[in-house]
């Protein structure tokens, strides 16, 4: 069917509609009027199943729209729009914030360098103290192959019981410092990357200033 004839089966579909919703709602009766998955209007006292889920108007006996009914929403679209509006209240709040916090890029970025430096005052001495205790472990490593099964002497002594717990000890500190180091530097990535973000939005609060 070309366009033209389908544009004419649809003319004549609506027109057969109008009569139809006319008649219904001279008898009193809710007239529906929806347009199917073609495109096509259709009018009618009931919804057949495979249109149930499709945006309908109630209209009265001389042809006015006088209510709507919305598209039947699976639930995987209704949590969807629902953590659009959250998304959507979460941003209203962070302009706001951002509107009477600061005013100007200057404080965000004032503020940024501030954050940022004592963050980096905290990796430094992280970092230190993670050096400090790499050294010690290097020594107790040394001293550990003089004893069994470290050492290349079969007939070395086994290893004393205080140097093989101060080891494990030691790299447990290690390994805590590590991923505490880690998670700085992901904590100062996460941050720049607010601050950036922060000042891209003020500006377009601002009308780009």
């Amino acid at each position: 069917m070309n366009r033209f004839a389908t544009a004419k089966y649809r003319s004549i579909a609506v027109a057969i509609g109008c009569s139809l919703a006319l008649a219904c709602g001279a008898a009193g009766r809710e007239v529906y009027r929806w347009v199917d998955s073609h495109g096509v209007v259709h009018y009618g006292d009931q919804v057949p199943p495979r249109d149930a889920g499709r945006p309908q108007e109630i209209l009265n006996s001389e042809g006015v729209v006088v209510g709507h009914m919305s598209a039947q929403q699976s639930p995987a679209e209704i949590a969807a729009a629902q953590e659009r509006e959250r998304a959507a209240q979460a941003q209203q709040v962070r302009d706001r914030n951002l509107l009477s916090t600061y005013s100007s890029v200057r404080d965000i970025e004032r503020l940024r360098d501030q954050r940022i430096g004592m963050l980096a005052d905290q990796i430094r001495v992280t970092s230190q103290y993670l050096d400090m205790l790499n050294a010690k472990m290097a020594k107790l490593r040394t001293d550990g192959e003089r004893y069994r099964p470290y050492a290349a002497d079969p007939k070395a002594p086994p290893m004393p019981a205080q140097l093989a717990d101060d080891l494990v000890r030691l790299q447990s500190d290690i390994s805590a410092q590590q991923e505490n180091l880690a998670e700085k530097h992901r904590e100062e990535a996460a941050m720049r990357a607010q601050f950036a973000s922060d000042v891209v939005r003020f500006k377009e609060l601002k009308g780009g200033h």
